[in-house]
Order: C-alpha cells, then sequence, then structure tokens
C-alpha cells in the first residue's frame, strides 16, 4: 500500500510522467498507469469457493448423504471413512483431508441457520405456573419433609402455595383445587413440567406430551388450558421454579413449628397475602394492585368441585392387612369378603365392599395423624379366637 501512496505522490504532487514514475519506482509502466491516473475505490470481497468438491459432483454426492443421514440415529449414519471408500468407487480423486473439510463446512453453515439466541418469554395475564418443591416442617419434634405446591403469576408476580404430604394423583389435583380456591378463580392456562401425575408420555420430536386421563377430565371441567414443558427444560417454567425456591428461603429457611398441615397451610397463605404488599421489581407497581387486575382475567370457580379421588381393589395378606403409602393397614373380617375396594383422597382414604358398605375410614398413613383400631371388631374375633 506504501508504493501505491507513493506512486500517487509522484504523478499528483510531483508531476511526474508515468514513463518518469516507472523508472524511478522500478515497476512496469502498466502497474504505473494503473495507480498513478486510476482510482482505487474500495469494493466489498467476496470468496467465491473452488476445487473440485464444488466445481464437480462430489460436493453434491457428500450433501444428498449427509442430508440422509439426518434422519437417521447416530450410530446408524456414514462416517467420513465410510463416505471416502464409497466416493472412491464412484472415481473420486480428492484427499480424505479434502473431504473432511468439506463436511466441516457443510455443518457449520447448517448450525448458523439455527439463531442460538433466546426468545424474551412472554406472559399474559391470567396464565399460571405450577411446581412442586420439598421444605422442612417440624411436628411433634420431629423433621417432616413437606411437598409445597406452588402456583405463581408471572404478570404480577403473585404466587400461592399449599403443602401438601405427597406428589400423587390426589395431592396434585386436590392442591390445585385449594390453591384455584385461594386464587378465587381458575387460570386461563396453567403450564407444568412433565409431573408424572399428569403427564402420560412425555413431548419427543414432533408429537406432543399426553396426559393422563384423569388429570385430562380434571382440566376440562375447569376449563384452562395446559402447557407442558420440553424434558429437562425447567428454564420454560423458569418464574414458578423461582418462586419455590422465594417460598423456601423466606418462609421455611428456619423450619417452622406446625401442629399439622391445615396449620401450616395458613400461615402460608397470611404470609403470602402480606408479601403482595411490596413493588413489583420492574414494574414499579405494588404487587396486590397488578394482581387485583389480572384477577379478573380468571375463570369462574364452578359451583362443586371436581372429585378427586383414586379407587382400587385390595390384595390382603393372610393376616388381613393391606399396603397403603408403604404402611400394613388391618382391617378387620376383611378375607371374609370376595372382593374390597380402597378409595383415596389426598389426605384420608376407607375400604368399602362391593355394595358400597365402608369397613374402615382414616386419615391417610402419611397424614401423621393418630390412626383409628376397630377395638370392637378385634375383641369380637378375640373372644372366638382366644389363642390369638
Amino acid at each position: 500500500m506504501s508504493e501505491v501512496n507513493c506512486i500517487k505522490t509522484l504523478r499528483n504532487e510531483k508531476g511526474l510522467s508515468i514513463t518518469e514514475i516507472a523508472n524511478t519506482m522500478q515497476v512496469n509502466w502498466r502497474t504505473a498507469k494503473k495507480y498513478g491516473d486510476g482510482d482505487q475505490l474500495p469494493q466489498e470481497k467476496t470468496h467465491l469457493k473452488t476445487g473440485m468438491m464444488y466445481d464437480e459432483e462430489w460436493g453434491e454426492i457428500v450433501i444428498d448423504w449427509l442430508e440422509e443421514d439426518l434422519k437417521l440415529k447416530k450410530k446408524l449414519r456414514r462416517t467420513n471413512k465410510k463416505m471416502l471408500e464409497d466416493l472412491v468407487k464412484k472415481g473420486f480423486k480428492g484427499s480424505y483431508r479434502t473431504l473432511c473439510n468439506f463436511i466441516q463446512e457443510w455443518k457449520a453453515a447448517q448450525e448458523d441457520e439455527i439463531d442460538k439466541g433466546h426468545e424474551r418469554l412472554e406472559h399474559p395475564e391470567g396464565e399460571a405456573q405450577v411446581d412442586f418443591g420439598i421444605m422442612e416442617a417440624v411436628q411433634d419434634g420431629e423433621i417432616l419433609d413437606v411437598h409445597a405446591l406452588v402456583m405463581s403469576f408471572p404478570a404480577s408476580n403473585t404466587a400461592f402455595a399449599i403443602p401438601m404430604p405427597g406428589e400423587n394423583l390426589e395431592c396434585f389435583l386436590g392442591g390445585l383445587q385449594v390453591l384455584f380456591k385461594q386464587a378465587g378463580g381458575v387460570p386461563l392456562s396453567i403450564r407444568i413440567d412433565n409431573l408424572t401425575p399428569a403427564v402420560k408420555k412425555v413431548r419427543k420430536g414432533d408429537i406432543e406430551a399426553q396426559l393422563t386421563e384423569t388429570f385430562r377430565h380434571f382440566q376440562q371441567y375447569y376449563g384452562f388450558k395446559v402447557q407442558v414443558c420440553n424434558p429437562r427444560k425447567g428454564n420454560e417454567k423458569g418464574h414458578v421454579e423461582g418462586k419455590v425456591g422465594y417460598v423456601r428461603y423466606n418462609f421455611f429457611s428456619l423450619p417452622p413449628v406446625i401442629k399439622d398441615l391445615e396449620d401450616l397451610t395458613n400461615q402460608l397463605e397470611q404470609q403470602l397475602i402480606k408479601d403482595r404488599q411490596r413493588i413489583h421489581y420492574k414494574k414499579e407497581v405494588m404487587i396486590d394492585e397488578l394482581w387485583q387486575r389480572e384477577q379478573k382475567q380468571l375463570i369462574k370457580l364452578p359451583e362443586k368441585p371436581y372429585p378427586v379421588f383414586k379407587q382400587f381393589l385390595i390384595k390382603f395378606n393372610k393376616y388381613n392387612e393391606f399396603k397403603l403409602d408403604g404402611h400394613l393397614i388391618h382391617v378387620p373380617r376383611a378375607r371374609n369378603y370376595v372382593q374390597l375396594s380402597c378409595v383415596t383422597y389426598w389426605d384420608s382414604y376407607k375400604v368399602i365392599t362391593n355394595d358400597g358398605e365402608i369397613l374402615l375410614s382414616d386419615a391417610r398413613p402419611y397424614m401423621r395423624k393418630r390412626r383409628f383400631i376397630p377395638w370392637k371388631e378385634i375383641l369380637k374375633d378375640w373372644l372366638k379366637k382366644p389363642r390369638v
């Protein structure tokens, strides 16, 4: 570039002829003429790919193979070495490195077509997210694991939570009913992850996630839409993930001392109502004001709640016991009946005959309540079998 500038200076400022410039600079006369009298304007550079992979048919063949392999499992795809062997059979004269460079460039071009940036999630009013989080509480002097079901509304940053003894179907649906009641309505849509009580088959490729039959009926009864997150994509419900942590660190940093889950439910509800009396982190408006506006978008609750229960046939051992929640439960004279069923709710259960007669009804073992012992029936058996 310095020689070009020197030629320009000799021609324009010194007034030398082209021949004099060529002799002085010891360059070709045509070169001196080009840079002395011509205008060197900047031009966009384009790099045209050349070579046997671009000028001949080999590149098109390899691209066809690569596109075909994308439809196969990874272990069934051709290796670069296998492609080279097949190309050589067709008369390919290039090297293995030439083929690898071409494949690498093609794959890089395909990745460039995919936008690696993130889309900002928009949360309309009335949309909720739901998830479980495990907390700790103290009951009767013992540490108790509490499965808190949290429902958050990202638009107003409002949250509701209820402690449950487990994460089974009855706890999930029963907990949602309580959260709907606390919110004063049903969300327009609920985003969940692949919870076992709700999702039968996860989303895979173009196939949408399949909901369990019971949850689908529950959803249709209350009229909300369901959005199921992709597998291992917790960021798609990041707001409720954050709310679970917020509830844990603000209300369970020290395990609260409780009488029972009902007591903890009341404590949580009051604390979360007080929590709305603060400014929204982004909108600079009181959260309670935003919630009052968002609450108007909710679906009205039906007059009767959806009956949430699970019914199954019981298999008894020779001691008239069956297992529920990992505990053996004794049902007097159970083996005297041909068939008995157990109906479980999130907090209780009952054993019934085919005619609907209730033989036993009590709190579920994981409720940690004193279990009912049917002494009357037991003593009757002891009178007939005194040696037992």
